[in-house]
């Protein structure tokens, strides 16, 4: 008799698809779905502080009158390091097989200040336990 099927593995099988149930098992599959996240986070935490500077600083200054220097510089920065986030956000969402709704929340998360550091977090969180059970599955002689 086979062991129950985790809450765990039911998501590994969902979002990873292709290392579960004798899928390929190689380790490289598994490094660019890690590599892929690692650039995910680091732009998802650039673009929420960028994001919260311009907003919480920036703006205040520039309708206070004092001075605009922040919206100017901080602006133009945070939008070219917001497309990057974005191809970022695609890769990983691609390469970890999310639908359509939780990749178009991923990509939108730079809109609002906080959402990018939730919403990095929640997926850094499915992304690891999918990758500690597929690196598991690999490990484990077949």
């Amino acid at each position: 008799m086979e062991p129950p099927v985790t809450s765990l593995q039911r998501a590994s099988a969902r979002l990873l698809p292709g290392w579960v149930d004798g899928g390929p098992r190689d380790d490289r599959s598994l490094l660019g779905v890690a590599r892929s996240l690692r650039r995910y986070q680091l732009l998802a935490w650039t673009v929420g502080v960028g994001l919260l500077v311009l907003v919480a600083v920036g703006m205040p200054l520039q309708y206070a009158g004092v001075t605009s220097a922040v919206v100017r510089i901080v602006g133009p920065l945070h939008g070219v390091i917001y497309m990057v986030y974005l191809v970022a956000a695609f890769d990983l969402a691609r390469r970890s097989r999310f639908s359509i709704p939780q990749m178009v929340l991923m990509l939108c998360a730079g809109f609002l200040p906080v959402l990018a550091f939730v919403i990095e977090r929640r997926v850094a969180h499915r992304v690891e336990g999918a990758l500690d059970d597929a690196r598991r599955r690999v490990a484990a002689p077949a």
